[in-house]
């Protein structure tokens, strides 16, 4: 796992100036590779974590006759590739097998990078061609976003390596659209960001810069969407069969193609205590971890050690005790852009826990997003029969927990009614649920997300596969997979996930609904596999992902931290009315306590970011 970066006719920067932004991602090494082309001066840089051969002949960015190439992340399967490639290997780094297919293959490599199995982002020169490629993996996991105008091109793996390129040029310019986005959904339109002429690489797909032409086209590689079409899988026991063995080897991959230690995060629920089971037949004695949380009102360190001993692993509880006054913004701005999901501040102290003890662990990201495992899911599927008595919500209390039976029911009805109105508005109400119902943003992505949502809603897929799909293109890939990678990375840790392998990624779609949520049972498939593996305590647990306790955060530990930032506000004043502001601030009594919490805090964490954005030196 690494970052990279790189610049095209810009000002010429020395290694340390880069390296500087994104040692974090990889305090192993540095490098860097500059070289003359049709369009100026282009510039490569490299900070590695060495996971995978550790040896300096692996060190990056790795050069071989015209081709140049930085690479960051893993593929898992590398070694099977090199079978046939007339390509003399230095070393068993997968940065050189992607370096020996596309020597002898050129262009043509790209068109089959669905042969990976892994998560990564690259960039490769080819400086006979004068072209540069770029790569991202089918789900997302790793980033890649880039900049382009005039004639100056730029891209990093992180934001604020990024913006620390454009502000060396006065490049770097808000995009409010952006921003109205983010307060409308939660989360920045196809991973985008918050900057003028800045997006990511879209995933699954691969890009060409034709240097002669200065032209940037992006092709698909990978349709999440076409294997929502395919046959589907109905036989129970069949689908249980297949869906162990592939586990097992997605695991077993992920263990044994990494030269250090590998150990695996362990909650209470069943993603993460099926991949430790799994893995500790592969890998006995695991180290495993949990979070003791302070000020959460649910602790999964009893389910989690009941799985730690029945599997002995090496457990660790990791007792997290915070300073969120001086901690959050720190969290915050590392995102380089204002980021919503409140998650990120324990997942951000669980990756410094477990740093201390190794630098890879396996999680179970991916599994509620490609089996079925959120309550809504169930919501989605009654709504049809909820629609009619949507207008109820507007004669009943707001709730005041956020696990009651009496919320899910509101929010039920809260979606019924944003269903009347507009799918785009809808799928929010089911999903981050911030603004919906309380204000609108303009922006200028709106409409395309909308078209988005119309799309796959009136598309031939079931209600299911519909929700799961839309989920895999915006929570997975805008918020969950950013929010981890930025919290392990900003640690130099590696996270490893075995739901998102090429295999479980192509199979999971294919099953039929009934096995994915089996009336009010989310999850159903992996149910019934954990019931093989796990104490029934254990599978047939609510889903829960860290608990932040945000309502009791606003109006406690940082209640004088955003008091004072929205009171001052140097940017929500720009898309909120103050009269609202002060609503949301002092009139708490007309909001439900959960959804007045994070529209607070999502006007916070864009004060943070704006903060993050005046300073003059970028670091």
């Amino acid at each position: 796992m690494c970052g990279i970066a790189g610049a095209l006719n810009y000002p010429k920067f020395s290694l340390d100036e880069i390296y500087a932004l994104m040692r974090h991602r990889g305090p192993d090494s540095k490098g860097a590779f500059w070289d003359s082309t049709l369009r100026g001066l282009l510039q490569f840089f490299h900070a590695r974590l060495s996971i995978q051969d550790l040896s300096t002949l692996a060190h990056q960015p790795m050069i071989f006759e015209d081709l140049c190439l930085a690479f960051n992340g893993e593929i898992y399967n590398h070694l099977s590739l090199r079978e046939g490639l007339d390509f003399a290997f230095q070393t068993h780094s997968d940065t050189e097998t992607l370096l020996g297919l596309f020597w002898q293959h050129g262009e043509s490599f790209l068109e089959r990078l669905n042969t990976l199995d892994g998560m990564f982002a690259f960039a490769l020169y080819d400086k006979k061609n004068q072209k540069i490629y770029f790569g991202r993996d089918r789900m997302g996991k790793k980033p890649l976003f880039y900049y382009k105008k005039d004639s100056k091109f730029a891209f990093a793996s992180e934001l604020n390596t990024l913006c620390g390129i454009l502000k060396r040029t006065n490049d770097l310019q808000v995009d409010f659209g952006a921003l109205g986005f983010y307060l409308q959904s939660g989360f920045f339109y196809q991973d985008g960001a918050p900057y003028k002429e800045v997006f990511s690489v879209p995933n699954g797909h691969y890009g060409i810069l034709d240097l002669s032409t200065f032209a940037l086209v992006f092709k698909p590689y990978f349709s999440l969407e076409s294997l929502y079409q395919s046959p589907k899988i109905t036989d129970e026991q069949e689908a249980v069969r297949i869906c162990e063995s592939l586990l097992k080897q997605s695991i077993q991959n992920r263990i044994e193609s990494s030269d250090l230690e590998v150990g695996a995060f362990l909650s209470g629920g069943i993603d993460s205590s099926l991949i430790v089971a799994l893995a500790s037949e592969i890998k006995p004695n695991l180290r495993t971890f949990t979070i003791s949380f302070e000020g959460t009102h649910f602790d999964e360190t009893p389910l989690a050690e009941k799985t730690a001993s029945r599997y002995h692993t090496r457990h660790s509880t990791l007792k997290i005790c915070t300073n969120l006054v001086q901690d959050v913004p720190k969290i915050l701005q590392s995102y380089g852009r204002p980021f919503f999901d409140s998650s990120a501040i324990p997942s951000f102290y669980v990756a410094k826990a477990a740093k201390e003890h190794l630098s890879v662990v396996l999680n179970g990201d991916g599994a509620d997003e490609l089996f079925g495992g959120y309550r809504r899911y169930v919501g989605h599927l009654l709504l049809p029969k909820v629609v009619p008595f949507g207008f109820l919500q507007d004669f009943l209390p707001n709730p005041k927990s956020k696990q009651s039976l009496y919320n899910y029911l509101y929010r039920l009805l809260q979606m019924a009614n944003a269903y009347k109105r507009n799918l785009a508005e809808y799928y929010l109400a089911a999903s981050t649920d911030i603004f919906v119902g309380f204000y609108s943003f303009e922006s200028v992505y709106w409409q395309g997300f909308q078209q988005d949502i119309e799309r796959v809603f009136k598309g031939e897929s079931s209600p299911l596969s519909q929700m799961l799909l839309l989920d895999a293109k915006n929570l997975l890939l805008c918020d969950l997979l950013p929010k981890m990678d930025i919290a392990t990375m900003a640690h130099s840790l590696e996270a490893r996930s075995p739901f998102m392998s090429k295999m479980l990624v192509e199979f999971a779609p294919k099953l039929s609904d009934s096995l994915k949520v089996h009336g009010m049972t989310t999850k159903y498939l992996l149910r019934r596999l954990a019931q093989k593996y796990l104490d029934d305590e254990v599978v047939n647990a609510p889903k829960r992902g860290f608990e932040v306790p945000l309502v009791s955060w606003v109006e406690g530990e940082l209640r004088e931290l955003i008091w004072d930032s929205l009171h001052s506000s140097q940017i929500a004043q720009e898309f909120l009315p103050k009269s609202k502001i002060e609503s949301l601030l002092n009139a708490p009594q007309k909001y439900s306590c959960e959804k007045r919490a994070k529209m607070l805090w999502s006007l916070f964490a864009l004060e943070i970011w704006n903060q993050k954005l005046k300073e003059k030196e970028w670091n």
